[in-house]
């Protein structure tokens, strides 16, 4: 027997304890309100700057008239939003064209068998987007879709997951070519022989971007075959990315093709971050850590800008999931979307349109009840009388229950902590009503061994396991260790046989397809009220609504659906008639229409893209060339004469297009050579001032000397990638004597300038000039996307009047107007202790609608701020496309550190060889990431086996070893 001593000693520690936690527990609700309150102080500045520039800018700027109304006919007709009729007129074209690409990179992904709970990521994203890609593969007008995946050889996993490609389904018969259907595209990245969680699979994000572009870029060219024969290629319609990491993707994706992008989120960074953070469990550096969740919420905010269209399954979604994020704001999208309507520029400023679609279903695998199993007035086709033997899966089942003909209670979700079903269990083992009525199965995914589970999902199981002893709920509850994908229609039949009810106690749901389920199988619903399942009970009206926190409430819910038949009656007549607005045919008719009605928005979009425009207009190009030829060679004081020099341009015009391998360059005067290997110098070496280091002169010459003697290299081909402007590469290359014409492209303030060798220039010549370059003009179209360069200007000069709320003092930057251009907005930066990091700064323009590319450069003395898709790593996937060059076959040298942009160029499936010695220090690095935001280890992969680090002495040998990969 403890002493007195000891248990007052109990006591004071049991005390202490308390006092501690409740301590805590107020802390975290503090903090949780400031953060919150600072949120939306943030965001109310964001409006109202965006709400007062624009007014400033609209000043004298009037609507464009609306047509007039024609008057209204005698005889009522139906009155059709634009969207309806937009849906009709899309309904009327039927030819067979659309090349659909979606893409949903982790988790399991196949079209059969599919093991759903296996893991966290092989959930219901896998189900819905298989589900989408074989629903639309049978649109008439749609030719084939693509669902783009991760490649995974591991011998932990099946064999069929390292399938290249799978098919899906074959097109419709009428107009379907060899190629027509939905299939699923394995794209190798990352480790080959490992499986990886989602979380660890960001520093492969670039690497997988570059192996989809180029398996597009084929098929595209293999569509154009069988549909336009030859004509012209078939480009994506849309890109879908599914979830954020695909939508990092699919953003980069678009801004290299110049295609519309779409994007589901399925569930966010931002709103699964608020909820760990107010369970006080875990520091947000730890929570990071766990789920990558900064970098995670990076690529949503990131998607955001990129997307046209963001797709969500309900209203609430957009409105507390979507609203904590700083690329959308309710109101701004509002503002920007009514001004669009009456012709008014936004000056840049844009916000996704979110679109309302719920997802789809397969109702081919639902088999309805017969009169015997349920009941004749559920509205349902019944199932063939003659006798079936039992599927297995009810078997396995049943051997739980003492009494298995009772009602059962079927939840259907992994035991991930927040599906809840600890609080569902407890609410069944403490009714004692409800354990006499009912039966309760829990459909917790596949297992062999709880201890070979992931943590969360192995204590929530065990956590539910000890409860069933607790409450001595043996012979009433269910939760086998198997099931097939193909044996859960099977086991809604046996809940519907039984008169049982479907649960989802979720914390919270973002959509709830299983809900839908259930519905089809005339099984009523009891439903967590935080999401998407408000949305399907106002659909449906089969069920219940409830509090996932509160026991009682869910046990009451239960039991009255269980005990009272007509109302189980009525709830199951209303999923079955009201069941079919959650078709995916209906579904795939909205996705369709909406993308048209984007598409037709946007000029270049709806001619397809700039990258096969050029065929048609390069007579005129070469009608301009040859005006052109006259002015340079009268500026270059050389006189035509009687025609011989015209003639001989001429012909060397000809030779160059004749040798040009048949690609279509995009300019006047472009040209390309046949290039086997692409070596770009990216080397990023000033002064403190900004100037060209003398090192990078000399790694310039070097790099050049070693590929050209290397005798496994043959037909090099160079490009060079600065942050200088093109005047100073010029004199950069000119001092030291540097043949321009070794380089085939030239790209200047960190990408947001092309240039490519004049074919009239004469290299030949003394001087050099900027008349034997040309821009690519195409390139300056393809990242105008959603720039507004006056509209950027005016916000950053108010910044460097007024601070931005990071910060109380002006931003020490000041314009520097020669360092700019069309493109690109430079700024001198006077101090870089007293600038914003590059992800504060693009905050601010994003609450703003302002979607940019920022950087710091040049030693961190100048900040670049450019259109969403200019850069040095997109600007060569632009080439990669133009040229038709293998990007594996791309060569990148950079330094031991860089610009902002350094990280980019890191990785990706070209191979990087990092030269020692030549950057002596770059504080841009600096002003990139603040200490709370995610790591270089989440951009870059740390073992990458393209990644090179040699000395100069080594880059002979470093580049053998890139010849042989």
């Amino acid at each position: 027997m403890r002493s007195a001593q000891t248990r007052n000693n109990r006591m004071e520690n049991l005390c202490w304890r308390i006092w501690h936690l409740t301590r805590k527990k107020k802390q975290i609700e503090w903090e949780d309100a400031q953060r919150l309150a600072r949120r939306h102080y943030e965001r109310e500045q964001g409006h109202k700057a965006a709400s007062k520039e624009l007014s400033e800018f609209s000043d004298g700027e009037k609507p464009e008239p609306s047509p007039k109304l024609k008057t209204a006919s005698a005889t009522l007709s139906r009155n059709y939003s634009n969207f309806e009729m937009f849906v009709q007129q899309q309904q009327s074209q039927k030819k067979k064209s659309l090349y659909i690409v979606l893409i949903s990179i982790h988790g399991l992904v196949r079209g059969y068998n599919m093991e759903l709970g296996r893991d966290s990521d092989t959930g219901g994203q896998v189900k819905y987007v298989v589900e989408l890609a074989r629903a639309l593969a049978m649109m008439t007008e749609v030719y084939r879709v693509d669902l783009l995946t991760r490649q995974i050889c591991s011998p932990d996993v099946d064999w069929s997951y390292g399938e290249p490609t799978e098919m899906l389904t074959h097109g419709n018969t009428e107009g379907a070519g060899e190629s027509s259907g939905a299939y699923i595209v394995r794209i190798p990245c990352g480790p080959r022989d490992k499986y990886v969680a989602k979380e660890h699979l960001w520093p492969y994000v670039q690497e997988f971007v570059d192996g989809a572009l180029a398996h597009i870029l084929n098929m595209s060219k293999a569509l154009g075959e069988q549909v336009y024969g030859g004509e012209k290629p078939v480009w994506p319609h849309v890109i879908h990315g599914h979830y954020a990491d695909a939508g990092n993707i699919a953003c980069l994706l678009s801004g290299a093709l110049n295609v519309p992008m779409v994007l589901t989120g399925h569930s966010l960074g931002r709103n699964k971050l608020e909820q760990l953070l107010k369970q006080g469990r875990d520091t947000k550096e730890d929570i990071n850590n766990t789920y990558r969740i900064m970098r995670r919420i990076e690529g949503e905010e990131l998607s955001l800008d990129g997307a046209e269209i963001v797709i969500t399954s309900t209203r609430q979604e957009v409105d507390e999931q979507w609203g904590l994020y700083d690329g959308f704001d309710v109101r701004l999208e509002r503002v920007f979307r009514a001004r669009a309507k009456q012709g008014m520029s936004c000056y840049g400023r844009y916000m996704p349109r979110m679109v309302v679609i719920p997802p789809g279903m397969d109702f081919s695998s639902v088999i309805s009840l017969n009169t015997e199993d349920g009941d004749s007035d559920g509205g349902a086709l019944s199932e063939p009388m003659s006798p079936k033997p039992e599927p297995p899966i009810w078997a396995e089942i049943k051997r739980f229950f003492s009494n298995p003909h009772k009602p059962m209670i079927l939840a259907l979700a992994r035991p991930d902590p927040k599906k809840n079903l600890t609080t569902l269990v407890k609410a069944f083992g403490e009714s004692r009503s409800l354990r006499e009525l009912a039966n309760l199965v829990l459909i917790m995914g596949n297992r062999d061994d709880i201890d070979e589970m992931s943590g969360g999902n192995a204590a929530v199981l065990t956590t539910i396991i000890k409860l069933i002893d607790k409450y001595n709920l043996y012979g009433l509850v269910a939760y086998p260790k198997h099931h097939k994908q193909n044996e859960v229609p099977s086991i809604y039949r046996l809940v519907a046989r039984t008169k049982g009810v479907f649960i989802n106690p979720a914390l919270v749901e973002p959509f709830g397809l299983t809900l839908i389920e259930a519905a089809a199988h005339g099984i009523p619903t009891v439903a967590t009220k935080n999401g998407g399942p408000v949305d399907i009970h106002k659909t449906l009206k089969n069920g219940l609504l409830v509090d996932p926190h509160n026991q009682k409430e869910i046990a009451d819910a239960l039991l009255k659906l269980v005990s009272d038949r007509n109302m189980w009656m009525e709830c199951r007549k209303n999923g079955l008639t009201n069941i079919f607005n959650y078709s995916w045919p209906q579904h795939c008719r909205i996705y369709l229409a909406r993308i048209a009605q984007c598409r037709s928005q946007r000029k270049n979009w709806q001619d397809g893209s700039l990258l096969d425009r050029q065929p048609a207009i390069d007579e005129e190009y070469t009608r301009d060339s040859l005006k052109d030829v006259h002015t340079h060679l009268s500026i270059d004081e050389r006189s035509v004469g009687n025609g011989s020099d015209f003639l001989e341009y001429h012909s060397k015009l000809q030779s160059v297009q004749e040798n040009s391998n048949g690609s279509d360059i995009a300019g006047k005067g472009f040209w390309q050579r046949k290039m086997r290997k692409v070596f770009v110098i990216a080397i990023d070496s000033y002064t403190t001032d900004g100037k060209p280091h003398e090192n990078m002169l000399k790694a310039i010459q070097n790099i050049v000397k070693h590929v050209k003697e290397d005798p496994s290299v043959h037909g090099p081909g160079f490009i060079l990638s600065t942050a200088m402007r093109f005047s100073e590469t010029i004199e950069l290359l000119n001092s030291g004597g540097v043949d321009l014409f070794e380089f085939d492209a030239l790209i200047c303030g960190s990408g947001s300038e092309i240039y490519y060798p004049d074919v009239y220039a004469d290299n030949a010549s003394s001087g050099i000039s900027k008349l034997q370059f040309c821009i690519d003009q195409d390139y300056l179209m393809h990242i105008d996307y959603r720039w507004g360069r006056e509209g950027v200007r005016r916000t950053i000069a108010r910044f460097l009047a007024s601070g931005v709320e990071d910060m109380q003092h002006p931003l020490a930057i000041e314009e520097d107007g020669t360092s700019s251009n069309e493109h690109c907005l430079a700024y001198k930066v006077k101090d870089p202790s007293q600038v914003l990091r590059v992800e504060e700064l693009r905050k601010n323009l994003r609450m703003r609608g302002l979607r940019c590319h920022v950087l710091y450069c040049k030693s961190a003395s100048l900040l670049y701020i450019m259109p969403l898709f200019a850069s040095r790593a997109q600007a060569l996937r632009y080439l990669f496309v133009r040229w038709g060059t293998d990007i594996s076959n791309m060569c990148v040298f950079v330094g031991e550190a860089g610009d902002n942009d350094y990280e980019e160029l890191l990785c990706g499936a070209l191979k990087t060889i990092i030269v020692k010695g030549y950057v002596e220090g770059n504080g841009s690095d600096k002003l990139l990431r603040g200490s709370g935001s995610y790591h270089r280890e989440d951009m870059v992969p740390v073992d990458s086996p393209n990644i090179v680090t040699v000395d100069l002495s080594g880059i002979s040998q470093a580049l053998q070893q890139a010849m042989k990969q």
